[in-house]
């Protein structure tokens, strides 16, 4: 669905699913405008690369202040001290952040009613979604109608990679024409190293493997 004349709100962090679906906004929309959150996260690196890919491509570009979130929500992302750990059986990573997506898209459409954008744009997804509960499209789905219902507004949620893999992101992001910006310039890590990363935390592993079996697919490995 095309909708040149429409404008948007990309939720941004500088990581690979964002920036894919910033990329992918700019071919839907007439207009995008990107809003990233600080909230004291666990690197300032995430901060300065989402700014400067905003920059780059020429992204109206704004940062919330969250540190509410921080104080409220102990977890890997926010303190130096939490390992970062993939969640036992029937528990939830350490790297989870609870309400950060409620809060993220709760104030992303207060913005987008400010700036008189329609349509809010995310990457969360829901095949590799580590389990996390505020990247299903069920809370999408009801985040929506609420949103809608509290400021009397047609907002429209975008989930461009909600039923895609890793490699099918990747798959994206080389039809968008961004395939090497993407590899070379977005911020996954959870170490904060900017491109390829660590290659020892989740993010990075998640990650890696998308990009190689893409690469399989593709031909290349």
């Amino acid at each position: 669905m095309m909708l040149k004349n429409e404008k948007a709100i990309i939720v941004f962090s500088g990581g690979q699913d964002s920036t894919t679906c910033l990329f992918w906004a700019m071919k839907q929309f007439k207009e995008v405008e990107a809003v990233t959150f600080n909230y004291n996260q666990r690197h300032v690196t995430e901060i300065e690369c989402a700014k400067n890919i905003a920059s780059e491509l020429g992204i109206k570009h704004h940062i919330l202040d969250m540190s509410l979130l921080n104080q409220l929500a102990p977890n890997a992302l926010t303190r130096d001290d939490i390992e970062v750990k993939d969640g036992e059986e029937g528990e939830l990573p350490s790297t989870f952040v609870p309400g950060r997506n409620l809060l993220f898209m709760s104030f992303a459409g207060v913005l987008a009613r400010q700036v008189n954008a329609k349509h809010i744009v995310t990457g969360v997804c829901e095949t590799d979604f580590s389990g996390y509960p505020d990247c299903r499209d069920i809370f999408i789905k009801s985040l929506n109608v609420t949103l809608n219902l509290s400021m009397d507004a047609q907002f429209v949620i975008h989930t461009p990679l909600m039923w895609i893999n890793k490699a099918e992101t990747w798959e994206m992001a080389d039809d968008l024409g961004a395939f090497e910006f993407v590899q070379e310039k977005t911020l996954t890590c959870y170490n904060g190293i900017i491109a390829e990363g660590c290659g020892e935390c989740p993010a990075c592993k998640l990650r890696q493997k998308g990009l190689d079996d893409y690469l399989e697919i593709r031909g290349e490995r």
